[in-house]
């Protein structure tokens, strides 16, 4: 059945369609049969993984506004389905779709532990903190069965390696023993993204993750485990969620976090589409204001993809909005330099059966 014009949404994903990538030389198009298809309602539509036979696990960034040069995404692709992922177009990389194929078609590297063990025995092997989950959410569904994600965990442990992790799901506290036994040494940081308070529009936007209050929760237990914790009210959507910016960090706050972070709605290649078409069948009253909002931050567009802008745009909207951050950032004692609080001198690889013990 072609998905790619369906406008009513699958039960249980955020996507509103499921168009073509960028890189593919056909492009779907929905069209009524004379059946009554096109009006139907959508079927179910189950998740599938693949193996992601990947060589290698860490990958390596220049960029200059993200705060790590290396990552390691255990999955690619994400059942949360959160609509506003910047994520999402690169799932046109393997010929599938950033849409519903993003959230319901995805990869997972069973190998991932291993190679990590091996990455990090090479000759000339320089510490650095490493990004957990910064494609892709580490503790998704399907973590709660394969447990990548705790492997990595496990070898970054035993490495006394540090890491910073990203994450909107309440799995995380499985790994409070890991977690809080790394961050005695002062090798694991954790942020916990918060996009809404309002239970109702978090379904809609990003249905399979946990709810607000649940995240609410994880934070305090993470906070309570000794792990510094901080919250990401990300991202911002201008006329959706960005008037629940300071109630989020407050409650963040109260819950035990000690740092906090935002971003302005990033809507890179196909995701514009597909923004457009999740409000168009959600907030139809209101989908164009949003987007011009959205444009008045970019200079008229989208999306501007300059470095140390798109995170955060530019103009009296965007301003405003960052203003409104610091102000509230300092008037509830959140701490902005977390990376300052990881210890990379203390990254030693494990012996290995047969090694030789140093005489010193």
């Amino acid at each position: 059945m072609d998905m790619s014009g369906i406008t009513a949404p699958h039960k249980g994903r955020g996507a509103a369609s499921n168009e073509t990538g960028r890189f593919e030389a056909e492009k779907r198009v929905s069209f009524d049969d004379g059946w009554g298809s096109a009006d139907a309602a959508p079927l179910p539509l189950a998740t599938t993984l693949s193996v992601d036979a990947t060589r290698t696990i860490i990958a390596r960034n220049g960029s200059p506004d993200i705060g790590f040069d290396r990552s390691i995404n255990p999955y690619r692709g994400c059942e949360h389905g959160c609509i506003y992922c910047y994520a999402r177009p690169s799932h046109a990389y393997l010929g599938l779709s950033p849409g519903l194929d993003f959230e319901s078609r995805l990869f997972y590297k069973p190998q991932a532990a291993a190679l990590l063990a091996a990455e990090l025995r090479k000759k000339g092997y320089v510490c650095r903190p490493i990004a957990l989950g910064s494609n892709t959410d580490p503790y998704q569904p399907v973590e709660r069965r394969l447990g990548i994600t705790r492997s990595i965990l496990e070898v970054l442990r035993d490495f006394r390696h540090p890491v910073t992790i990203v994450s909107k799901s309440a799995l995380i506290q499985r790994d409070l023993d890991i977690l809080s036994e790394m961050a005695k040494d002062g090798l694991a940081i954790v942020a916990i993204s918060v996009t809404t308070l309002d239970r109702s529009l978090a379904r809609i936007m990003e249905p399979r993750a946990a709810t607000p209050e649940r995240r609410l929760e994880t934070i305090a237990a993470l906070a309570e485990a000794g792990i510094p914790t901080g919250v990401l009210s990300a991202p911002m959507i201008p006329a959706l969620n960005d008037s629940e910016m300071e109630h989020i960090l407050e409650r963040a706050r109260a819950a035990g976090a000690t740092s906090a972070g935002y971003t302005l709605l990033r809507l890179p290649l196909e995701l514009k589409a597909l923004f457009r078409k999740w409000l168009e069948a959600h907030f139809p009253d209101k989908a164009a204001h949003v987007l011009s909002l959205v444009a008045q931050t970019h200079g008229g567009r989208l999306y501007d993809s300059t470095w140390s802008k798109r995170m955060t745009g530019k103009g009296p909207y965007a301003d405003m909005l960052g203003v409104r951050f610091d102000r509230a950032s300092r008037k509830l004692g959140f701490n902005q330099r977390t990376l300052d609080l990881l210890d990379t001198s203390r990254f030693r690889p494990p012996p290995q059966v047969g090694d030789q013990l140093s005489l010193f």
